[in-house]
C-alpha cells in the first residue's frame, strides 16, 4: 500500500509540474501580414508580458502588461481564458495628415483574461508591417461601474546599448506665467539609455536607436534606393518610436518614465499640473477602453517618418459640420510681437495674405482690447471682400496658470465658450487659436475635446498652443487643425541661441514630433531679423532656401508663415514666388535620407506634383546623390539650392539616365527640387 501510495503521490505531483509549467510557457504570438513583425504576449505565474521582435531579431524584450484599478489589481493573477486572432482592413481619407488616402491592414489579437472566474480584462494588440500597438478593455466587477486607473504597467523594455532621441517633460507651474508643462523643451540626442529626463520622464513621442549588433538580422527596407552615401549609414537603425494615440477626455495624456537602464514605462501627470487642479488618474465608466499606445519599428528612419498609425487606430468621434478647407496664412505677431494686433496693421497683413493668394490671416492675443469686437467684425468683413479670412487667439484660462494675455475666460467654460463661438459663426471667423494649457490630467483633456465638440458646431476649425501632444486627433475631430506641443518659432525671436539653433531643431521635429501629428510651427520666415524694421533683435542664422524647405518639411494644412509685408520687395522674388504655390497638404510622404538633429531629406507629392525638400545643420556640407524616380530619367526639374555663403538661387537642372542628381546643402542651408 505504501508504495502504491507514494507513486499516486508522484504520478500526481508530475501531473501538477505539468499544469503549472504549461500556466507558465503560456504564449501567443501575432505576426504582422508581412510576417516581418511580430509580438509574443506570455503569461508567467498570471502576470501578462510581451515582446516585439522585427524579422528574429528582438526589438523590445520582455515587457509588463496590465494596469491597477481602484477595486483590483490587473497585473497579477490573472489566466488567460480565450483568444481570437484575426486580421483587420481599414482604408480612409484624410487630408490634414502626412497621407491622404491610407490602406491599413493588420493582424489583430484580443486576449480575454479571467480573474477570481470572471471576465475581468482584455489587452487588445495590432501588428501591421511598421506597428504595433496595444490596448485595454476593463470590464465590471460586482455592480462597479465606474473605476479609477491608480496606474498602468504598460512598459517598454529596450535592447541593452540602446540610444535616445527624447523631449523632456518639464516640472508643472513653470515657465512663463507657469504655463509648463506644454512640450516645449529641447531634445536630447544620442544619449544612452538610462536617465529620467530632468526627472519626469519624457513626452511623447520617443524616439530610440537600438544597437546596431541588431540590423544585421533585419531585411533592408522598401524604400527609395539608396541616396549615394550621403548618411554614412547614419539612418540605419533598427529604430523605434514609442507614443500613443487615441485620447480623448476620458483618460490622461501619458508620459514616458524611466525604469532603469533601458526599460521604460507608461506616468500619468504629475500632480502639480493645472495649479494642483484634478486628479493624475483617470476615471472611468465600466466598460471602458483605454488609449492605445504604439510601437513603430523600421529598420531605417523610413518606416518611423512614413507611419500613419496615429490616425490608422481612432475613428471620427462626429462629422464635420460644413467643409473645412486648409492652406497658408499670415501672422505679425513672430515679427512684431503684441502691439502688432491693432486694426491698421492687421489690415495691412490682410492685404498681404491677399497678394500672396493665401487664405487666411492669424490675429494674435490682445486683439479684443487693441481692436474690439466691433471693428473686429469691420476686419472679418474688409478680410471677405479680399478672399481673406480670419484665426483669432484665445488664452484657455481657467484657473491653471498665471498667463495674463486676453481674451481671457471665454474658452474654459460651456456657456461663455458658446456664446463667442457664435459671435465668431456671425462675423465669419474660419478658426481659433487657443493658448496656454499647461497639463494632462483629465479635466483638461476634457476641455480640448469640449473646444473642438463646441466649434465644430459653429464651423470653426481649432489650433492648440501651449498644448499637449495631438493623439490621434486630425481623425477624431474634423475640425483640429494642428499643435504647438513643440519649441516652436516665437523661441527664434526671444533668443540668438534659439536662432543659433535653428537649422539642429529643424533636423528634429520631421523625424519625431512630426511623425505623429500636426505641427503648428509658424516658421518660414524671409525677414533677416525678428523686428517690425527687419534691421533689430534676434538674427537668422538659416537661409531663405531653409524657409522655402521647412515650408515643406513641417507638416500642417494650415500653415501661418512668419513672412511680413516688407518681404514682397526686400526678399528674392523667386523665394516669394515660391512661397505664393507652396501646398499645406499632401497626398504622400517619403523618406529619403537624413538623421536627427544633423539633416534630412524627405519627398512630399500634393497631386501629381513632387516636392523634394531638404535642410543641413551639419558644419561639413552635406553632399550626396538623390535618386529620384519620381522624376522620369533625364526629365529637367527646378533646383532652389544655395551656395558655400548661404546665397540662394534657383535654376533648371537635368537628371541623369539613373534618375539621380548631385546635390550640396551647407551648413544652416536648404535645398528644394520641383519636377516641371
Amino acid at each position: 500500500m505504501k508504495q502504491k501510495f507514494l507513486l499516486s503521490t508522484t504520478l500526481l505531483s508530475a501531473f501538477m509540474m505539468f499544469i503549472s509549467i504549461s500556466s507558465v510557457a503560456q504564449e501567443n504570438k501575432l505576426n504582422s501580414p508581412d510576417s516581418q513583425l511580430s509580438v509574443t504576449l506570455n503569461l508567467s505565474g498570471g502576470k501578462p508580458t510581451y515582446s516585439v521582435s522585427r524579422a528574429g531579431a528582438v526589438c523590445l524584450e520582455n515587457s509588463p502588461l496590465g494596469l491597477k484599478m481602484d477595486f483590483e489589481d490587473l497585473t497579477q493573477g490573472l489566466t488567460l481564458k480565450e483568444s481570437n486572432i484575426q486580421p483587420v482592413k481599414d482604408e480612409y481619407s484624410l487630408k490634414t495628415i502626412k497621407q491622404s488616402r491610407v490602406t491599413y491592414e493588420a493582424t489583430e489579437g484580443v486576449f480575454q483574461f479571467e480573474k477570481d472566474g470572471r471576465h475581468a480584462l482584455d489587452i487588445i494588440f495590432r501588428v501591421s508591417n511598421r506597428d504595433v500597438a496595444f490596448r485595454y478593455v476593463v470590464y465590471p466587477k460586482k455592480g462597479r461601474l465606474v473605476g479609477v486607473v491608480q496606474s498602468e504597467a504598460s512598459g517598454f523594455n529596450l535592447p541593452d546599448g540602446t540610444t535616445t532621441f527624447l523631449c523632456p517633460q518639464s516640472k508643472p507651474m513653470g515657465g512663463f506665467a507657469r504655463t509648463s508643462p506644454s512640450y516645449e523643451t529641447s531634445y536630447t540626442l544620442d544619449e544612452p539609455a538610462g536617465k529620467n529626463g530632468w526627472g519626469e520622464g519624457y513626452t511623447f513621442p520617443c524616439l530610440f536607436r537600438l544597437p546596431s549588433k541588431l540590423s544585421t538580422s533585419l531585411p533592408p527596407t522598401t524604400s527609395l534606393p539608396p541616396t549615394g552615401g550621403a548618411g554614412e549609414g547614419l539612418g540605419e537603425g533598427p529604430w523605434v518610436l514609442i507614443s500613443e494615440t487615441g485620447t480623448d477626455g476620458n483618460y490622461v495624456g501619458c508620459r514616458l518614465l524611466n525604469d532603469g537602464g533601458a526599460a521604460y514605462k507608461i506616468g500619468f501627470p504629475q500632480a502639480g499640473e493645472m495649479n494642483g487642479v484634478g486628479s493624475t488618474t483617470p476615471s472611468i465608466a465600466l466598460p471602458a477602453a483605454t488609449p492605445w499606445r504604439t510601437i513603430t519599428v523600421g529598420p531605417t528612419l523610413k518606416e518611423i517618418v512614413e507611419t500613419t498609425v496615429p490616425w490608422d487606430l481612432v475613428q471620427p468621434k462626429y462629422k464635420a459640420s460644413r467643409e473645412y478647407t486648409y492652406g497658408c496664412g499670415t501672422w505679425s505677431w513672430i515679427i512684431k510681437m503684441d502691439s502688432s494686433c491693432n486694426f491698421d496693421e492687421q489690415k495691412q497683413y490682410i492685404d498681404f495674405a491677399a497678394a500672396l493668394g493665401y487664405r487666411s490671416v492669424l490675429i494674435d492675443a490682445l486683439w479684443d482690447v487693441q481692436i474690439g469686437y466691433e471693428r473686429m467684425e469691420e476686419l472679418a468683413r474688409y478680410g471677405r471682400s479680399k478672399g481673406v479670412g480670419i484665426f483669432l487667439w484665445y488664452n484657455s484660462n481657467g484657473a491653471w496658470n498665471d498667463a495674463p494675455q486676453s481674451p481671457l475666460g471665454k474658452m474654459d467654460r460651456s456657456a461663455a465658450r458658446r456664446r463667442e463661438m457664435a459671435w465668431m459663426q456671425r462675423t465669419g471667423i474660419l478658426g481659433i487659436k487657443v493658448d496656454f494649457f499647461g497639463g494632462d490630467k483629465q479635466p483638461m483633456m476634457q476641455l480640448y475635446e469640449d473646444i473642438l465638440t463646441d466649434a465644430n458646431e459653429f464651423g470653426i476649425q481649432v489650433i492648440f498652443h501651449g498644448c499637449t501632444l495631438p493623439r490621434g486627433w486630425e481623425r477624431m475631430y474634423p475640425n483640429y487643425v494642428a499643435s504647438e506641443a513643440v519649441l516652436a518659432s516665437e523661441n527664434l525671436h526671444f533668443g540668438q541661441g534659439a536662432c543659433d539653433a535653428e537649422a539642429r531643431n529643424g533636423c528634429i521635429h520631421p523625424f519625431i514630433r512630426n511623425t505623429v501629428g500636426s505641427m503648428d510651427f509658424g516658421g518660414s520666415t524671409l525677414n533677416k531679423r525678428y523686428s517690425a524694421d527687419n534691421q533689430h533683435g534676434t538674427y537668422r542664422r538659416t537661409s531663405d532656401v531653409y524657409a522655402l524647405a521647412t515650408a515643406v518639411l513641417f507638416q500642417s494644412s494650415v500653415q501661418h508663415f512668419a513672412m511680413a509685408p516688407n518681404n514682397l520687395t526686400d526678399a528674392p522674388a523667386w523665394a516669394i514666388d515660391f512661397m505664393k504655390q507652396v501646398p499645406t497638404t499632401w497626398d504622400e510622404v517619403r523618406f529619403l535620407d537624413g538623421y536627427p538633429g544633423k539633416y534630412v531629406i524627405f519627398a512630399r507629392r500634393n497631386g501629381d506634383k513632387w516636392y523634394i525638400a531638404g535642410i543641413n545643420a551639419e558644419a561639413k556640407p552635406l553632399k550626396t546623390t538623390l535618386t529620384l524616380p519620381m522624376f522620369p530619367a533625364k526629365s529637367e526639374v527646378t533646383l532652389y539650392a544655395d551656395d558655400a555663403t548661404l546665397t540662394g538661387s534657383v535654376k533648371a537642372v537635368k537628371l541623369n539616365k539613373k534618375q539621380q542628381l548631385s546635390i550640396t546643402i551647407p551648413q544652416n542651408g536648404g535645398l528644394v527640387i520641383l519636377g516641371k
